[in-house]
Parts: C-alpha cells; structure tokens; sequence
C-alpha cells in the first residue's frame, strides 16, 4: 500500500525531504471541488489529502475570492430552450409572488448572471451581444 507522500507525489504534488510540500493550483482546485461535493465535508476530504481542514478552508477562501480557478464540475451541464416574455399586467400585491431564480446564460468564457425578473427584452439584447443567438 502506498503512503501518503507517494500519493501525494502522484498527484503532483511536490514533497521535499523535510516533508513540505508544495501543492500546484490544479490540485488545489481539484481538492477544493471535492468539498462542494454534496454531502462532503472539509474535515473529509482534509482527512483524505493529510491537510489540516484550516489550510483546505483558506483554499476555499481563495476559490471565492477568484484567487483560485476551479475546473468546470465533471457532470454534463443540461441544456433547454428558453423562452422569456415580459407580462403585460403586473401581478397586485396579493398575487405577487417572489422571485427566487435566476438567468445563467453562457457564451464560450463570458458567464453572465442575472436576476429573474430582468425584462426579456433585455435578455435578447444580452445573449445577442455574447454571440449566443441568431
């Protein structure tokens, strides 16, 4: 069985003699990943990798603060037409009903969010500008 600077080591990861070690963003990432896996924990996959679960959670830190590139996940993203239309009455107060979703659209590296209740007009105009409709 091999030990853990050998997996390690297999992973990329660089062990000096004195037993630092000098982890690549890739593999950070990778790791990182596995913790917004549904239902694991940091103190898991720190567990798996010989980390403390504080250095692991600096790592997530860093994915948020855009410090740290993660891969897109493994599974294939789903895909479905969509179709937007502005309604002409807007609901009273009593029919209002909030909104809780939002419009990911994606054109090669430009990823742009937005809030549901965004007029579909103005989400023509942005998918034409990122090149994802004819």
């Amino acid at each position: 069985m091999e030990n853990t600077s050998e997996f390690l080591t297999r992973l990329g990861v660089e062990v000096s003699q004195t037993g630092h070690r000098r982890w690549p963003d890739r593999v950070k990432a990778q790791i990182v990943a596995e913790t917004l896996a549904p239902g694991a924990t940091v103190n898991d996959v720190a567990r798996k990798y010989d980390l403390r679960p504080n250095h692991l959670s600096a790592w997530r830190r860093m994915a948020k603060d855009g410090d740290l590139v993660l891969s897109a996940p493994d599974a294939e993203a789903e895909f479905a037409p969509l179709v937007v239309f502005d309604v002409e009455t807007p609901p009273t107060a009593e029919d209002a009903v909030p909104v809780t979703f939002t419009v990911e659209i994606m054109a090669g590296s430009v990823s742009v969010r937005l809030d549901g209740a965004t007029p579909a007009g103005r989400i023509a105009e942005i998918v034409r500008a990122v090149g994802g409709g004819a």
